[in-house]
């Protein structure tokens, strides 16, 4: 199967994962990247069933309401029983490293909300230790050089995502270079630079159920 496939198969196996989880009239989270975008097509044919979506960034509301399923604002939503997003990284804990479409802030928000996170990838995504890809951080403009400065004494490559600006009008640095063994612990340690907004490092709030495209088929964990 090529990846687009896979990415195919899990897609359809978490629409139907949300079809026997979310309470029709619920809103469902949706997440941002190619295996969020074939999720969305395969969310489609349900979209009478529920209430509406939560979009983690503007490329997903627009994808969403292409298909006509409706976009809330999260601020005014109290609950949403799952949140479906794709990952860069996700190792056999499920914690995650996202944010390669850059759109980590958001989904972290929304995932802090969901009941259920289902993370959809194909068999490549799954590592032992994650790292390979580099770490995305949403910066604040103005402390971007000092952000960079401090991901190197961690031990980190930090470099600019060019040409990019995220959704709430910030800057990504990609950190390479890192091996991560414990993957909560460094989450909260890059948190707490001054000028970090967030890291792609979904550990605090890994998934609960990751949804694996395997060339033998969907595998489930969790």
């Amino acid at each position: 199967m090529t990846q687009d496939e896979l990415k195919q198969a899990v897609a359809q196996a978490a629409a139907d994962y949300v079809a026997a989880n979310a309470p029709a009239g619920s809103i469902i989270g949706v997440g941002t990247g190619s295996t969020a975008n074939f999720f969305i097509d395969a969310l489609a044919p349900l979209k009478d069933r529920y209430k509406g979506a939560v979009a983690s960034s503007e490329a997903t509301r627009k994808r969403l309401e292409g298909h006509g399923i409706p976009v809330l604002d999260l601020n005014d939503v109290d609950d949403i029983p799952v949140y479906v997003d794709g990952a860069d990284e996700v190792d056999a804990g499920l914690n995650m490293i996202k944010g390669g479409g850059g759109a980590l802030t958001r989904e972290k928000i929304v995932a802090a909300v969901a009941g259920t996170f289902v993370c959809i990838a194909d068999g490549s995504k799954l590592v032992d230790v994650m790292g390979r890809f580099p770490l995305p951080v949403e910066v604040i403009p103005m402390a971007r050089a000092h952000v960079a400065r401090e991901l190197a004494r961690l031990g980190g490559k930090p470099v600019l995502r060019t040409g990019f600006v995220t959704d709430n009008g910030n800057l990504i640095l990609d950190v390479g270079g890192l091996s991560i063994s414990d993957p909560k612990a460094l989450e909260t340690q890059i948190n707490q630079i001054v000028g970090v907004v967030t890291n792609g490092l979904f550990a605090v709030r890994p998934a609960d159920v990751l949804l694996l495209g395997t060339s033998e088929g969907v595998r489930r964990i969790g």
